[in-house]
């Protein structure tokens, strides 16, 4: 068996370990505060999440993705292809190495983040650090504290404008009639804009700003008025406000499963494409075709992780930061899914994972401090910041292996 056979081999079983730790980590971020609010059980949260991530995954995870995630390491300055291939295996072993380490101990980290610091090692070790994109680095390290800080402060002001409005009115059923529909219309506005705008099949469909506005304008209106009609009929049939609220915040943990499943696939198929396509053409692409049988192999892996080891990180999230109703739960559902989609429209670096825990520490500090365990909140933290350099040292260490083996 020659090397370029061996290359491949190892790159798709990369490529699915990979998607199998995207997941067992990130996907729980989607179902993590439905677990915890009871909204939905286990069981239910893997059956829902490893559908909707399947299907975001493998239609609207993008035909295009990145070799060299965010351009973060100028390959032009490495003249050498086989180098390179062995680089891209070290990143994905040690990215998911790193992750696998993580949801051991059920931390919720960024698998993107864990790219990005594998290629961080891979280029130093290579072509020192005049090839590493430090400005796009800063970038990454700065979303840290700006996706939690953003999320977390609107999860605190909406689930304060629930409480006030709703939740502590003497007709709070009178009151999630006459405001739940806004709340629906808001929720299909955001994710109207998120699956139009700056996305694969908003570019499929050459839809420009003002058309998507329009679109999700629509679809807010067309919602708010049906959600008006179930949420006048739910309260006459004696469904409590929280009870409501489960079916809204199933609605959000939906669509974060479905867009972490469109987003996230290409950490685990984008480096494996790149490979595959400098065996072919024996040349460096920063963009590649990704075949639809890779992304539907990415999905399948992100839905194995989440149903073996899912459990973990749901517990964090769900459980462990501050105790979950269903009504907050959906305020942090929406406010994780609007910040992600805010700064990624605004060209900011964003991270899901870092934007869920902020909205969940938000949400418990509208409580008061007491009801939120910083303990936990510190082990995550840390973890957030050991995943880069983490990431680098084993990427290096794999990258020599490589080198040694072939």
């Amino acid at each position: 068996m020659d090397y370029q056979n061996i290359y491949f081999i190892s790159a798709v079983i990369l490529g699915f370990y990979m998607a199998w730790n995207i997941g067992a980590n990130d996907m729980a971020n989607s179902m993590g505060s439905c677990v915890g609010a009871k909204a939905v059980t286990l069981k239910q949260a893997v059956f829902i999440g490893a559908i909707l991530c399947f299907f975001g995954a493998t239609f609207v995870g993008g035909q295009v993705a990145d070799t060299i995630k965010k351009g973060i390491v100028d390959t032009s300055a490495i003249n050498n292809l086989d180098v390179i291939i062995k680089g891209l295996l070290a990143t994905l072993l040690a990215a998911s190495i790193w992750i696998t380490f993580a949801t051991w101990f059920a931390w919720p980290v960024s698998t993107t983040h864990s790219i990005v610091g594998a290629l961080v090692g891979f280029g130093l070790f290579v072509g020192g650090p005049e090839i590493v994109n430090w400005h796009k680095l800063i970038g990454v390290v700065i979303s840290w504290i700006s996706s939690p800080v953003f999320a977390g402060l609107m999860a605190f002001a909406f689930y304060k404008i629930i409480e006030r409005f709703i939740l502590s009115v003497d007709d709070s059923e009178r009151a999630i009639v006459r405001i739940g529909p806004i709340f629906i219309g808001l929720t299909f506005f955001m994710v109207v804009m998120s699956l139009l705008l700056k996305s694969p099949l908003g570019k499929h469909w050459e839809i420009g700003l003002a058309e998507g506005l329009l679109y999700a304008l629509i679809a807010a209106i067309i919602s708010g008025i049906i959600g008006f009609l179930f949420v006048r009929k739910a309260v006459s049939w004696g469904y409590k406000v929280e009870n409501i609220f489960r079916i809204l915040q199933i609605m959000t943990s939906c669509y974060i499963a479905f867009s972490i499943g469109a987003n996230d696939v290409a950490n685990a198929v984008g480096p494996v494409a790149g490979i595959l396509s400098i065996i072919k053409s024996q040349s460096l692409q920063y963009k590649v075709q990704v075949p639809v049988g890779l992304l539907a192999m990415g999905g399948i892996g992100i839905i194995i992780g989440m149903a073996t080891w899912g459990y973990k990180v749901i517990g964090t999230v769900g459980s462990k930061i501050t105790e979950l109703t269903n009504s907050r739960g959906f305020s942090i559902d929406f406010s994780a899914a609007t910040s992600v989609l805010l700064a990624s429209k605004m060209g900011m670096p964003v991270s899901t994972t870092h934007a869920v825990i902020g909205a969940v520490c938000g949400v418990g500090l509208a409580r008061g401090l007491d009801a939120v365990d910083f303990r936990i909140v510190k082990k995550i933290i840390i973890s957030w910041v050991a995943t880069i350099p983490a990431a680098a040292i084993t990427c290096i260490l794999l990258f020599k292996l490589f080198m040694l083996l072939f």
